[in-house]
């Protein structure tokens, strides 16, 4: 699997205060910036930072991921996943983050979700639909009314 590099995805409460002070931690500006949405696309440190507005829930932390260079190595992490006997949820061509992506999630025992992801290509939208109860960009095998169902 070819690894790019490591993946946060933060919830925050107000984006232009959140994209204030990342600015002056990292010394750059955002590389994406819309409504509601940032994205700090790092070389040092090595760190593909996303944020988006959404209400404070004591969780700030909407999920976490790893960059892949390509379709291929999704697939090979899902493959890996499941020989190691862990759950994933797929998503192809899905509208996330302003951007198309493919990518496979896996949660830990605590509901943190981590997906393994590749960019494909830039998207007008921050997701292609709505989701009603869940985190940004997150699916429902991830979201936290979801792990409740399952308990």
């Amino acid at each position: 699997m070819n690894i790019l590099k490591p993946h946060v995805s933060l919830d925050v409460t107000d984006i232009d205060a959140a994209v204030a002070f990342y600015e002056r931690a990292f010394g750059v500006a955002p590389t994406k910036r819309r409504p509601g949405y940032a994205k700090f696309d790092l070389t040092a440190p090595l760190l593909n930072l996303t944020m988006q507005q959404a209400a404070r829930t004591g969780v700030n932390a909407s999920h976490f991921g790893i960059q892949v260079a390509h379709s291929d190595d999704v697939r090979e992490a899902e493959r890996l996943f499941a020989a190691r006997g862990l759950r994933t949820f797929r998503e192809q061509d899905v509208t996330c983050c302003h951007a198309v992506q493919d990518k496979v999630w896996i949660e830990d025992p605590d509901g943190n979700a981590w997906e393994v992801f590749v960019v494909k290509g830039d998207a007008p939208v921050l997701q292609a639909a709505p989701a009603a109860a869940t985190a940004c960009c997150a699916p429902d095998c991830c979201a936290p009314a979801s792990r409740d169902a399952k308990s």
